[in-house]
């Protein structure tokens, strides 16, 4: 997007010049914008410039531009010499008036910092240092600066006390680190960031906010989900004697039905504001499908309190929005490792007698030999924060065991489910177990026990697998990378567009979902205990070499090494389709990394000398994860198969471990007509002097294409009873294309909404 009568000037520069740290320079280039320009289509326009040259100026290596415009403008890319030579820029330029930096655009060849020509040398570096800025400065929102900060900007203590939240990422909570905003101190606590505000807007690098299509779509999204949130709101106001919601036949309803038209004659100090006649217009002039929610797939199917069938239950465990929670039950009874002197016994309340019944003549040790006994185990996870989530007057959780049985049919069918409560201060015995229904009574108990289940199961999948494992780990990746490699850099060049928006998102989900009263709080069990649940789990299990997901399927005790088999992995449960589908893409991203790194590095000792490569690494996990920097498992950045483990985990996060988690809510799960997924690459420019990459690419989004055919054929195989048949939805979670929308499918590029 180019603004009218936008004068700028650019010079070329020459990178053929070896013997000399002073490139050729072109005389400078006046654009004006008014004059002849040629539209190409929406709000796309080109310009043509001459530059003036030497006959032996050799090709242009970089080009610098000034905006002397009041306004910025958007540079996609700058085409030179009849197409030798690409620049593809697609940054915002400055008015040069707010920002005295001349910005250095670097052709698309590849080069790694031991390569530069000498006369690109001292503007790659120049470049870096502008990115890195001044950490003392404050910040605007056309700034392009990336630096690092602590989550002190969750709480709002100036609202009062009830919204102090503690400051996360230090020694006593750790937790990575986001992206410095610089907003001033709050009036309550100088160590706490203020909240944004029309006056304080959030800041994430230019660069880095949402283009205008997909800033657009979430626009529209939450226009709809408030307007959808008034039926629930609505209903519980003209409800009689407060009783909106009295059976889960309710709740299904509130999917069928939209907004009626409003009598009058209600309720008096209701129709004086007003509202009810601006809804009645609004149904009148847009109908009342405005208000109606979506149905998800299960109720579209008809299938009453489908979430609370046995069967649906563990399925939902393999092929649900959390498939990453369910492990192999390896000792029973499970033992807590929590500390007994403040939360009791580690014992667990299950006994042997409460399930045989449901092994078909096994013993429970035979069972777990034989792999036959799976667990969702959230115990040690909440159990230290339920004192103060039950305090809430609304919030009232246990910490949930559940064991499940492998059926003969390959499906999962929950057997046993224990609650638990913190021991200290309570009348009645702080563990409970509940079994499968014998009679009315002990039906709902086993109806009430599986509800906390899936309460715990959605604060795990948000808090945990979804926030945390994606977002908030790989969010210091994505700054080190912008201050440490170059766009010249073939690393960055490959992780760019797994970077895309991800700070962006995370900014509006610290100031929105994860902040004091905001969407988590206010909706999840977890509360305001909701972001210490997450830096607990940061502190005491996540592991970045544990991160990939052949890694991730063997610790959780879901597959064993095994060489012959395609993967090199045996899974313990066959149809797992999350794991079988989410192997097919992580062996093509392997795949596809292996030829790059072997490409650039096809020895140690060039990983070695790359001092941007090391800084990269170095910064993610000394400043960017500085709170555990010391652990012995970090990957040693040493080896070009380490360098692969790294990349190929990153890009796994980024994309299909972020999508299958992604279709919860609507707005989190609208496809933008912009969208890049996985084996899409619109900047393969980059490489055009480097073929083999180019086919490695290539190979790449054929092997996507080949995934997703195989696993609409998964998909069809009544075999696969996970994700196959009568009233059971297909599992297209990771299928890697997707149209515009909410369709619970499609594999993003990067950690994206």
């Amino acid at each position: 997007m180019l603004n009218n009568f936008c004068k700028s000037f650019i010079t070329c520069w020459n990178h053929f010049v070896e013997d000399s740290e002073n490139p050729k320079l072109s005389k400078e280039a006046m654009i004006y914008w008014s004059i002849n320009p040629k539209t190409k289509g929406g709000n796309k326009i080109s310009h043509e410039v001459e530059f003036v040259v030497d006959a032996n100026f050799g090709v242009p290596g970089a080009i610098i531009v000034t905006n002397k415009y009041k306004k910025e403008f958007y540079l996609e890319s700058i085409v030179a010499i009849e197409g030798l030579v690409h620049f593809a820029c697609n940054s915002w330029v400055q008015p040069h008036g707010f920002h005295v930096h001349k910005r250095i655009f670097f052709s698309n060849k590849v080069y790694l910092p031991n390569d530069t020509p000498v006369g690109l040398k001292r503007l790659r570096e120049k470049e870096l240092q502008q990115l890195r800025g001044n950490s003392d400065d404050s910040r605007t929102t056309s700034d392009r600066i990336y630096d690092y900060d602590v989550y002190n900007d969750l709480g709002n203590p100036d609202k009062g006390d009830e919204f102090v939240r503690p400051i996360l990422g230090n020694q006593s909570q750790p937790y990575p680190r986001r992206c410095r905003s610089k907003r001033p101190p709050t009036n309550s606590d100088v160590n706490v960031e203020s909240p944004v505000s029309k006056y304080m807007p959030k800041y994430v690098p230019r660069d880095e906010a949402f283009g205008d299509l997909k800033a657009t779509a979430i626009t529209e999204g939450k226009w709809k989900a408030m307007l959808r949130s008034l039926v629930p709101t609505l209903k519980q106001k003209v409800a009689i004697n407060g009783e909106a919601i009295k059976s889960f036949s309710d709740i299904t309803e509130l999917y069928k039905e939209s907004l009626p038209p409003f009598e009058e004659g209600g309720d008096e100090c209701w129709e004086k504001g007003g509202l009810p006649k601006l809804l009645n217009k609004m149904i009148k002039e847009c109908g009342q499908d405005v208000f109606k929610f979506d149905s998800p797939k299960l109720i579209s199917r008809d299938i009453p309190s489908c979430c609370l069938r046995d069967d649906e239950l563990g399925r939902l465990t393999l092929a649900g929005m959390n498939p990453l929670s369910i492990e192999r039950l390896k000792v029973f009874p499970p033992v807590s490792n929590l500390d007994p002197s403040i939360y009791g016994p580690q014992d667990s309340a299950l006994k042997e007698e409460q399930i045989i019944c449901h092994l078909n003549g096994m013993s429970v040790q035979q069972a777990i030999e034989e792999n036959k006994l799976f667990i969702l185990d959230y115990h040690d996870v909440f159990l230290p924060f339920l004192d103060r989530i039950n305090a809430h007057p609304t919030k009232k959780a246990y910490a949930t065991r559940t064991i499940f049985v492998l059926t003969d049919m390959g499906s999962l069918k929950p057997i046993a489910i224990e609650l638990s409560l913190p021991e200290k201060n309570r009348n009645g015995p702080p563990k409970c177990v509940v079994t499968p229904p014998v009679d009315a009574t002990t039906c709902w108990l086993w109806q009430l026990g599986k509800a906390h289940v899936c309460s715990n199961d959605a604060g795990a999948h948000q808090l945990i697998h979804h926030w945390l494992r994606t977002h908030a780990c790989l969010e210091p990746f994505i700054i080190a990378a912008h201050r440490q490699l170059s766009v010249m850099h073939p690393i960055y060049k490959l992780l760019h567009c797994h970077m895309r928006y991800t700070m962006d998102v995370n900014a509006q989900g610290r100031q929105l979902l994860l902040n004091a009263g905001g969407i988590i709080e206010s909706h999840f069990f977890t509360a305001a205990c909701s972001m210490e649940v997450s830096a607990s789990v940061y502190q005491n299990w996540w592991r970045f070499d544990m991160e990939s997901l052949p890694a991730d399927l063997i610790r959780r005790g879901m597959a064993v090494p095994d060489a012959t088999e395609p993967h090199g992995l045996k899974l313990l449960i066959e149809d797992y389709p999350y794991a079988t589908d989410g192997l097919l893409i992580w062996s093509a991203i392997e795949q596809l990394v292996q030829a790059y790194v072997h490409y650039y590095y096809p020895e140690a000792n060039i990983i070695e000398s790359d001092s941007e490569l090391n800084a990269w690494y170095h910064e993610s996990i000394n400043i960017g994860h500085a709170d555990i920097r010391h652990a012995s498992w970090w990957l040693k950045l040493s080896t070009p198969n380490n360098l692969i483990s790294i990349l190929t985990t990153i890009i796994w996060l980024a994309s299909a471990h972020h999508a299958a988690y992604i279709s919860v809510l609507h707005i989190l799960s609208t496809h933008s007509a912009d969208e890049e997924y996985l084996g899409d690459r619109k900047d393969l420019s980059a490489w055009a002097g480097d073929p083999e990459i180019v086919e490695a690419f290539y190979k790449f989004s054929m092997e996507m294409k080949k995934i997703g055919k195989e696993i609409e054929k998964r998909n069809g195989d009544p075999n696969l009873r996970n994700r196959c048949g009568a009233g059971i939805s297909p599992y297209e979670l990771l299928l890697p294309s997707s149209g515009p929308g909410v369709t619970c499918r499609g594999v993003p590029n990067s950690v994206s909404i």
